[in-house]
């Protein structure tokens, strides 16, 4: 099922900082991603973002975010229930669109699955 609950939000300062700090990271052109996997959890944890120092005005950064969930929650079949904690950070300058986002997001996606 194509939802974003709650449950599969990464959420809290620890969590956020072992991820950052224990996880491996890689580059998927506009997107850097960082994941690791979650030994307690057993449904996969994401958390999306974009940087007000690229972006000053909130609306655009919110652009991004929708898209980088969307395009998420339509590819996250083989991760959803693997325990997986995956930050996704946007990184161009200028706002791509959507087809590009979703494509890095399933290159990013199939890096992570074969991993595992």
């Amino acid at each position: 099922m194509n939802k974003f609950p709650k449950q599969e939000k990464l959420c809290g300062r620890l969590r956020l900082q072992a991820l950052y700090k224990e996880g491996r990271k890689a580059v998927f052109w506009p997107l850097r991603v960082t994941w690791r996997k979650d030994v307690p959890a057993s449904r996969t944890a994401v958390v999306v973002w974009a940087p007000k120092s690229l972006f000053r005005h909130a609306v655009d950064r919110n652009l991004l975010r929708r898209r980088m969930r969307e395009a998420y929650r339509l590819n996250k079949d083989n991760v959803e229930e693997r325990g997986w904690q995956i930050a996704f950070h946007y990184m161009d300058k200028s706002i791509q669109p959507y087809h590009v986002i979703e494509r890095a997001m399933q290159k990013a996606l199939r890096k992570i699955t074969e991993e595992s």
